[in-house]
């Protein structure tokens, strides 16, 4: 994701060859470029790119190679973060892919041999939970917002087009737990008679867009101490 190999591919109609590839990836090194052709097969393999041979150019040497042309596939377009895809989920593979997160994988083994109750995979390698490090680390913190960012746009999408008949009747909602007011937004936006509330922690609405729009405002707090009174309470879990 760092390279942008998805948005290289997509910047050349959704289909490239290497060469083609490397000419939007401009942070590989030259001498790389083999590691990268690994890389896609690997990425081929696995169902993240389509690939296919072309046929030979009249005229090519005997033995030329044909070319092998990559092509997008559903997942990796989720992957896409420079063409205005509302629906990428690039944050949320940062997110996983994070040292933090990479981590806690690592301990599995050694969690799965621990009995219940106990803390979260997270919480055992780290002796604090993901929304605890958030907090004390800015980086950390914006990592987690933008995958909550991209998770909402994703899901609010297809809530308000195929579900919309649940705002019927209400005149008040308050998002628990609703990060930057991404969900909030969709469905201030959709239904203007709605007026929205976000309820986060005070670090989280700090962070959130200034000028969300009307019928949204923002109400730092703790879900488990009080709630803003609405008609009904919106929580995505």
């Amino acid at each position: 994701m760092d390279l942008g190999i998805a948005d290289a591919i997509h910047h050349h109609g959704g289909a490239a060859t290497l060469s083609q590839i490397v000419t939007r990836v401009t942070s590989l090194h030259p001498s790389k470029i083999p590691c990268l052709r690994r890389l896609m097969r690997v990425l081929t393999l696995t169902g993240v790119f389509a690939v296919e041979t072309t046929e030979p150019v009249d005229g090519a040497a005997a033995d030329e190679l044909p070319a092998a042309v990559y092509a997008l596939t559903p997942a990796s377009r989720l992957l896409l973060v420079g063409s205005g895809n509302h629906h990428q989920q690039a944050s949320l593979m940062s997110m996983l892919l994070h040292p933090s997160f990479i981590a806690s994988f690592l301990r599995i083994s050694d969690w799965l041999q621990r009995e219940l109750p106990g803390p979260c995979i997270f919480e055992h390698t780290h002796g604090r939970s993901m929304w605890e490090m958030a907090d004390d680390d800015a980086a950390f913190n914006k990592v987690v917002n933008n995958r909550m960012v991209s998770d909402s746009r994703l899901v609010m999408d297809v809530v308000v087009r195929e579900h919309g008949e649940v705002s019927r009747g209400i005149s008040s909602l308050v998002d628990v737990a609703g990060g930057h007011g991404t969900a909030a937004r969709a469905i201030a936006e959709a239904f203007p008679e709605v007026r929205c509330t976000v309820l986060d922690l005070p670090h989280v609405v700090a962070g959130a867009p200034v000028g969300a729009g009307p019928g949204v405002e923002y109400v730092a707090g703790d879900m488990f101490e009080s709630v803003p009174p609405a008609n009904a309470v919106f929580l995505k879990v």
